[in-house]
Formats: C-alpha cells, structure tokens, sequence
C-alpha cells in the first residue's frame, strides 16, 4: 500500500538525517587530524563552518536556488493567469500562504518547489509544462508541490543541500591542504599509527562529497511518494497527477544551463537526464514505480 510506503520513508528519513550528521561529525574529525592531529579541532571548525553556512544558505534559500536555475519571478496573475491562479487555489486547499511563482525559460516540463518554510515558499515551473500540460495535469503538479510546501519537505531539502555543500567545502579544504605543503609534520611524524591516521583520513575527505550526495537524493527520493500522495489528497484526481508523470518521463531533459545540479532533486522529476541510474545516484524514485503507486489508489 501507498500509505505503509509514506510512513517507511518518514523513518527512513529521520535515519538518513541522523546518519548525515554522523558523517558531517566523521568528515570534521578526518579533517581536524589530517590537518593538525586534532579531532577536536576539526570538530570545533566544523560546527562554525556548519552554523555558518547552513544559516546563510537557510536564510536565503529561495533567492539562492531561484538565481541558480535561472528562474524569473512574476509579479502578478496578469503574466501567467493559469498557472498563477493554480497555485493560488492548490495553496487554499492545501492551507498555506501563496507562495512565490517563477518561471523557468525551458521547453521540458518541470516544476518544483523550495523555501525553508510556508510563509515564505516559492514553486518554479518551466515553459515546457505551461504548454504541454492540461489544466488537471498542472494541477497535480502545482498540488505535488504544494505537499513538499506543506509537509515542509523544502525545509529538510534546504538543509540537505547546505549539509551536503559543507561536506564539499570541508573535503576540498583537507585535500587542497596536500598542495599547500601537506600536514603538518611533528615529532610523530613516522610511527606507523600516525601513517595510517592520515591515510585514513585523507579517504575520507575524498569519498566525503559522494557519500554526501547519495544522502541528499536518499532523502529526496524518500520524500516523493508522500508529495504524490498529498498531491491526490488535495485535487481528489490521481489521474490529473499520473498523466502529468508520464508526460514529464516522455520528455527530454532540461537544458543544461537552466539547472543547478544540486537543485536536481528539489524538481517533480530529474530534470538532467531520463536514462536509468543507479539507485544510489538517482534523483527520484523510477517514475513507473510512482505511477503504479498512484494507480492503486
């Protein structure tokens, strides 16, 4: 059943965040001893760096991942009356505040939403879904998003992001160190257990940015059987969304230059590539799986 999938993604994603700053904990001692043999120290720089960024990146969330997909706002229903007044309605039924409504200039169909809470939630959609969809398909978009708004999935999104650029940042600190004259020597230097500490550490840092990112799409993945759910929830018409699905997986990719990567699963479907990934690299659950899901309500 649809529902036991939702309440198992919701533990699964309290795990998957839970493990996250596990790993961001791991990340911070291996950088701490690489650099200076101090866990503490890489401890300490990383709950700065952490604060630091994760508030930055929270604040300005909408801002930051509008402009990184190129989107431009509208000022009013005049500029895009359908899909204004769409959202517009799905925010009601859902009981939100409106949100801010973006376009992206790009001939496939996608949308998604971002924000770190209601009150100040936008939704993007591309021209593509505009022209290729029908009034009931857009509404199961519009409502699918309008779950991640309610459900405040673009909070956990947000922090997945600023989790997974924090990790970048730090592995890219201890293993530019190497260039700038390695690690500190010491006294220590040569016993063995200090020679295996580094190397240790040094693949951690390595490794850290791709175990980071398979985190941020299991927990993308995990949130998109709920938003569907939520999505039939709000128009009571699961064909509007399934239609909308399989149009979307029909289409070609979005232009390259439309998409931050680190935005692509934030959209109602991988918006860089339709070909089957690994389940570890994807983005979304495999459309097919969604539609069947949908279909059995």
């Amino acid at each position: 059943m649809l529902y036991d999938q939702i309440n198992q993604n919701k533990r699964k994603t309290v795990m998957l965040f839970i493990g996250f700053f596990m790993f961001l904990a791991i990340v911070g001692a291996a950088l701490g001893y690489f650099m200076w043999r101090s866990v503490s120290m890489g401890l300490l720089i990383t709950l700065i760096v952490g604060i630091v960024y994760v508030g930055y990146v929270y604040s300005q969330s909408t801002d930051i991942v509008m402009q990184m997909n190129h989107a431009q706002e509208l000022q009013g229903p005049d500029d895009a009356p359908e899909l204004w007044h769409i959202v517009e309605d799905m925010s009601l039924v859902a009981q939100v505040p409106m949100p801010r409504v973006f376009i992206i200039n790009d001939p496939s169909p996608n949308a998604f939403a971002t924000g770190n809470n209601p009150n100040n939630a936008a939704v993007a959609a591309t021209t593509g879904i505009l022209q290729r969809l029908s009034r009931d398909e857009l509404e199961g978009v519009m409502a699918h998003e309008m779950t991640h708004v309610r459900n405040y999935d673009i909070r956990i999104q947000t922090l997945a992001v600023a989790l997974t650029s924090v990790i970048a940042l730090l592995a890219n600190l201890g293993t530019n160190f190497m260039f700038w004259g390695g690690s500190r020597r010491d006294s220590d230097n040569n016993s063995g257990s200090n020679i295996v500490g580094i190397l240790v550490s040094l693949l951690v840092l390595i490794l850290a940015p791709v175990m980071g990112t398979i985190v941020q799409l299991a927990i993308s993945r995990n949130r998109e059987y709920l938003a569907d759910a939520g999505a039939v929830e709000l128009t009571r018409n699961p064909q509007g969304l399934i239609s909308a699905l399989q149009k979307i997986s029909q289409s070609e990719p979005m232009q390259e230059d439309n998409v931050a990567p680190s935005s692509a699963g934030l959209y109602i479907s991988n918006p860089l590539s339709r070909e089957k990934m690994s389940d570890l690299f994807a983005t979304h659950p495999p459309m097919d799986q969604r539609i069947a899901a949908l279909e059995k309500l």
